[in-house]
């Protein structure tokens, strides 16, 4: 099932990069593993999958353990501080920073630790209330700040969209997000990057792509309905 589900999504993968005339190296797909159990990632691993996303730190380190050591593992969920420490050093891409103070206290564990930790900057462009992330408002204020540090590197953003019957209702959030990334592009910040957006999942991650996703999290997609009786 796991394999039929993948040839699936990387065929909708190629065409959406067809439609819009780009590349398929120039789309990463994420496994969303998330609740699944490690069994499941060794079948998706075998059929080719090195990148995949945890939602919680807790899953991300025990999975990290049991699995080869190739995986590029990457953190989407909200983070709290104190729980920075426990992935430091063991995630390719944390895609949730959703606020300074958060980016701060990665740079301190970062900094401990001696590396340097790749992030992305999340932004609410939906402006949701469940949702976290800076606005794009914020956001544009609060860049200059990341040229400060000297541990972590802004490599993009990431967003999460509303969840919609339609996923051509997404169409406008992707969008805001890339010219949010020209904005940011314009001001030249030291150590601030835009070359990945992290956006689309198993609903909209084909009209994501149309609309410039470097990234798409793919996780129903994939694994089938989440097991929420492992979280």
């Amino acid at each position: 099932m796991l394999e039929e589900n993948l040839k699936k999504v990387e065929a909708n993968i190629q065409a959406a990069c067809e439609r819009c005339g780009r590349k398929r190296e120039e789309v990463t797909l994420i496994a969303v593993s998330k609740t699944k159990p490690v069994s499941m990632l060794k079948e998706v691993y075998d059929c080719g999958i090195r990148d995949f996303g945890e939602n919680k730190v807790q899953e991300l380190t025990d999975k990290y353990d049991q699995l080869p050591s190739d995986i590029k593992w990457h953190m989407i969920g909200h983070l709290q501080r104190n729980k920075i420490k426990y992935i430091i050093g063991k995630t390719a891409l944390i895609h949730s920073v959703d606020s300074l103070r958060l980016a701060e206290a990665i740079e301190a564990e970062s900094a401990k630790k001696g590396c340097i930790t790749d992030v992305l900057l999340e932004v609410n462009v939906a402006q949701e209330e469940s949702k976290f992330g800076f606005s794009a408002e914020e956001l544009l204020k609060e860049i200059d700040h990341f040229a400060d540090f000297s541990h972590i590197r802004v490599k993009g953003l990431m967003t999460i969209a509303p969840y919609v019957e339609n996923p051509e209702e997404n169409r406008i959030y992707f969008a805001k997000l890339k010219q949010l990334s020209v904005d940011i592009t314009a001001k030249k910040v030291n150590n601030v990057t835009m070359s990945i957006f992290s956006m689309g999942m198993t609903n909209d991650y084909e009209v994501a792509i149309e609309e410039g996703a470097t990234v798409v999290r793919v996780g129903t997609g994939i694994f089938g309905e989440r097991n929420y009786d492992r979280t």
